[in-house]
């Protein structure tokens, strides 16, 4: 099975209700397992989920501490991104790392607003949908159930996030600004 992680805050921002359709609508798929992990005021709603539903391809764990978290993210295959699709103002969540860092893909699900979707398109290393189209999420979340995809992604998220978010780029445009 292709391993789908989500870690980070449970809030409203990250539009629970969508990420909880998303997995009910994944029930019956073989070829994927999602892990969710964080805290937030949405943990409630996804406990009850999971204890109601108890889906067979998805495990839900209250926030663990960094260096655990790391680990287990380095262990799966795609990493997962989730905001709500009313917010008006752009978000960048810094997840986005944590799973370039690891060298997995991104799967991003948001509003049209925040330009991850565009960076992670444009440096080839996920795909993006708005996150009220759980039609248009599935047939992404299938095409990256596709290993050589996936490791050609991974390969592109390690090298943008080398490229351009490390101590010293960042540090560069920060000081090209003074100059």
């Amino acid at each position: 099975k292709t391993v789908f992680i989500y870690g980070g805050n449970l809030g409203k921002p990250q539009g629970i209700d969508f990420l909880i359709e998303c997995l009910k609508s994944n029930r019956a798929n073989k070829e994927a397992y999602f892990i969710i992990v964080g805290s937030g005021t949405e943990f409630s709603k996804l406990k009850y989920f999971f204890e109601s539903e108890k889906p067979s391809n998805a495990q839900l764990f209250a926030e663990m501490p960094k260096n655990d978290y790391e680990i287990l993210a380095n262990s799966c295959d795609v990493g997962l991104v989730f905001l709500d699709n009313r917010f008006t103002i752009p978000n960048f969540p810094s997840r986005l790392l944590s799973y370039m860092q690891a060298s997995i893909p991104v799967l991003a699900a948001t509003d049209v607003n925040t330009d991850i979707g565009k960076v992670i398109e444009e440096g080839k290393f996920g795909l993006w949908c708005e996150s009220r189209d759980v039609e248009e999420f599935n047939k992404l979340l299938k095409r990256l159930c596709d290993a050589n995809l996936r490791k050609q992604m991974g390969l592109n998220a390690r090298r943008y996030l080398e490229e351009h978010y490390t101590v010293d780029r960042t540090y560069d445009i920060i000081m090209s600004h003074f100059r």
